[in-house]
Formats: C-alpha cells, sequence, structure tokens
C-alpha cells in the first residue's frame, strides 16, 4: 500500500513538474510572439543606424547599442578575472577559518541582494565619491558589483567539481600550486566557470535600475568613443520608449527587445563556443 502511494505521488509529481514547465514555456512564446509582431515592422538598418528621436519614424537604437557594448565589455573585463581569482583564492588558498566562512556567508548573501541595492551603492561611491560622474566607467563598476557573487559562487562549484585526483596528480609531479590551478584545475573547470559567467553578464546586459541610479541618460545622440563619457544602455532606451504615451513607440520599445535578445544570443553563443572548446578536460 505504500509502495502503490509512492508510486501515485511520484506520478503527481511528475505530471506536476511538467504542466509547469509547459505553462513557462507557453507564456514565454506568448512574449516573444507579442514582441515580434510588435517589433518586427520597425526593425531594420536605419533603425540600427539612427540615434533616437521624439518623432518615431526618426528614432534609431544606434547610440544605445553601443552603449550596451561598451558597457557589458567593461563589465566582463572587470568582473570575469576578478571573480574567478577570488575564487580560486577562497578554494585554493584560503584558510579554513571563521572569517574566511564569514565572507562566503556574505559572497552568498550578496549575490541575492535587489539591483537597487548596488545602483545606491555605485551612486554613493563610483558617481560621488571617486567622482565617475555619468561615465561608462561608473556604469560598468555598479555592472560589476552586481555580478561578481554570481561568478564568484559558480566559479567555486566549478572548482570543487574537479576531481582531487587532478589536482593531487598535478602535486606529484612536482608542480607549484599556481602552476596547477592555471595548467590543471582552471582548464578543467571552465566550462563550469562559464556557465556562470554567461549567466550574471545575461543578468547584467539586461538591468536598468542600477544604470539610472548612476545617471544614464535616456537619450544621446552621439556614440561614446571611450571609458569616461556618457551613455545610455539598450534597456534604459527601451523603458524610455515603453513608458510614452504614442503607440508607435511602444512598437519601437519593441524592436529595441528585439536587438536586446538578439545581442545577448551573439553574446550568449560566444561564450557556449569557448565552454564548449574547454568540455574535453572535464572529468
Amino acid at each position: 500500500m505504500n509502495q502503490s502511494l509512492r508510486k501515485k505521488r511520484e506520478i503527481y509529481f511528475l505530471w506536476t513538474c511538467r504542466v509547469v514547465t509547459f505553462l513557462a514555456i507557453f507564456i514565454l512564446g506568448v512574449l516573444l510572439f507579442h514582441i515580434l509582431k510588435e517589433g518586427l515592422a520597425w526593425l531594420n538598418f536605419e533603425f540600427l543606424n539612427r540615434f533616437p528621436s521624439r518623432f518615431p519614424a526618426k528614432a534609431g537604437i544606434k547610440s544605445a547599442l553601443f552603449g550596451s557594448l561598451w558597457l557589458i565589455s567593461m563589465t566582463a573585463c572587470i568582473s570575469v578575472p576578478l571573480g574567478v581569482a577570488t575564487a580560486f583564492y577562497l578554494e585554493e588558498y584560503a584558510p579554513r577559518n571563521r572569517l574566511i566562512r564569514f565572507f562566503q556567508v556574505n559572497i552568498s548573501n550578496l549575490a541575492g541582494m535587489p539591483s537597487i541595492v548596488y545602483g545606491l551603492l555605485g551612486l554613493a561611491i563610483f558617481v560621488r565619491y571617486f567622482n565617475l560622474d555619468r561615465s561608462l566607467w561608473a556604469g560598468s563598476l555598479t555592472l560589476s558589483l552586481l555580478i561578481l557573487p554570481v561568478i564568484i559562487i559558480s566559479s567555486q562549484e566549478a572548482i570543487r567539481a574537479v576531481p582531487d585526483s587532478i589536482r593531487l596528480g598535478a602535486f606529484a609531479l612536482g608542480a607549484r600550486r599556481w602552476q596547477v590551478i592555471l595548467g590543471q584545475l582552471l582548464p578543467a573547470s571552465l566550462p563550469g566557470i562559464m556557465t556562470g559567467v554567461i549567466l550574471a553578464l545575461s543578468r547584467a546586459i539586461g538591468e536598468s535600475a542600477p544604470l539610472i541610479m548612476v545617471g544614464a541618460f535616456s537619450y544621446i545622440a552621439f556614440i561614446p568613443e571611450g571609458p569616461g563619457d556618457p551613455f545610455t544602455a539598450l534597456p534604459i532606451q527601451i523603458f524610455n520608449w515603453a513608458g510614452r504615451p504614442q503607440a508607435d513607440f511602444h512598437g519601437i520599445a519593441a524592436a529595441g527587445i528585439i536587438v536586446l535578445l538578439g545581442v545577448l544570443f551573439i553574446m550568449n553563443f560566444g561564450a557556449v563556443m569557448i565552454r564548449q572548446k574547454f568540455q574535453r578536460y572535464k572529468m
């Protein structure tokens, strides 16, 4: 009787998971269909090559597109090396004491903190204290703070997944710890690290609240030429268009969402290719 009850519960749980999964996919499909229906009519080369305008027929996304590319590139260059290095330090060098455990708990808590808190932190530290103003530096440093905990935690999990035999074998051959990390642990854990990086950068490129707090512009009629220039980004521009009362701007906002999804897909595709290249090292 108990075995029959367990089987029934297992079947109920399985179908519950299936229904929830299909429901989520259905809702996502409806949203994508609506976005494509509204935005494809506005998506063309002129839309990508024009600057924003108060007239829907002349509005474009050029400054926001290049601003997002600048922003995500700088964020990746800051957060990925720092996050991976921190993970290797915590796993390979840091002593197992109460202070390190305190840091670990706080890193886990920071990973779940709302993004608006990081925006306030970026406003107080980078914009005002370091006087970076509304520059790409301020935006990229703020987004780096946002995604650093995710990169650190995912990198630590990937390092822990590497079998001890690889580490011990390298030490037995006379390798130093830094040689073991660079020659064995990093290639073996890179697929897992790249998974965390993909998720973190995907979150960063779609955030608008931290960028609003650090003062990202909603209208810019030029392309940033350096890290010290003011900027706008795709989420800010989409948010601005979606809040306009004119119906045409809603279609332009949908076209901007399509562009954002395309940039996200290309970025993730490149990261997946890097991950697959190093997949052979995974045991």
